[in-house]
């Protein structure tokens, strides 16, 4: 499985964990370090494409986008479908890639484990449909989706971010929050981006407690989560094997 690390500090941790645990094959590429991209994902189980602080059309501070963005573009189009997720940052630039819109969040950013809500649509989904209503998340982002591409199916909201999480065809996902961070990354970025959360009018410290409060919860719910979508991989690399035909989970295209 293909995962693509946009920063230091922005690694896959408990999404990782689980996969692996599950006994995939996980590979970590950093581009921003110099290493290359895949020219296609031919051999590739899965593509999961993490979080990062850049925005998702600024080719010039990440001059990889445009390779990650040809990538979720195959992996969603291609006739055997390869299971993709894309996490905040990720998620962002597979709404750009596939024609929805990002846009800058008016009212700030949103840092600290927040509350989600399901959708219709998210009944039955194979990787997020056992999140409860009102599951926490965590969540560091300025930048959100703002209009989502079309076919897009929406499954989780929030009271202050409409597009919290959304499937497009039967492999693809895409999520505004993070369900790969824990307390230590959340401190890692509240140090590192302290000028900005304070400007914000955010107090760091508590951002950093709402995460570290709710912990055992996280993992429990977004660890669920990360095995399910690890399922939807080795299904798929079942049936690319097999040649059988993708069927659309219930709610969506």
């Amino acid at each position: 499985m293909l995962v693509v690390q946009h920063e230091d500090g922005a690694g896959p941790g408990l999404v990782g964990e689980r996969l692996r645990a599950a006994g995939l094959d996980v590979r970590t590429v950093h581009p921003w370090r110099g290493e290359e991209l895949p020219r296609s994902l031919d051999g590739w189980a899965g593509l999961l494409v993490l979080g990062g602080s850049a925005n998702c059309e600024d080719d010039t501070a990440a001059p990889w986008l445009p390779r990650v963005r040809a990538l979720i573009h195959e992996a969603v189009t291609a006739p055997a479908a390869v299971p993709v997720l894309g996490i905040c940052l990720g998620g962002q630039i597979m709404a750009h890639a596939l024609g929805g819109r990002v846009v800058r969040r008016p009212q700030g950013p949103e840092l600290g484990a927040v509350p989600l809500r399901r959708l219709p649509a998210v009944d039955g989904d194979p990787v997020l449909g056992a999140v409860p209503e009102g599951a926490l998340a965590a969540q560091w982002h300025w930048d959100e989706v703002g209009e989502l591409p079309p076919g897009a199916v929406p499954l989780l909201a929030g009271d202050d971010c409409p597009f919290q999480a959304f499937r497009i065809g039967p492999r693809a996902w895409g999520v505004q929050f993070h369900p790969e961070v824990l307390t230590g990354t959340i401190a890692f970025w509240a140090a590192a981006d302290d000028v900005h959360v304070r400007a914000a009018g955010i107090d760091p410290a508590a951002v950093v407690g709402s995460v570290r409060d709710v912990e055992p919860r996280l993992r429990e719910v977004w660890g669920a989560v990360a095995e399910a979508w690890g399922a939807v991989v080795r299904e798929a690399v079942v049936r690319r094997h097999a040649r059988v035909p993708v069927a659309a989970p219930p709610g969506g295209e």
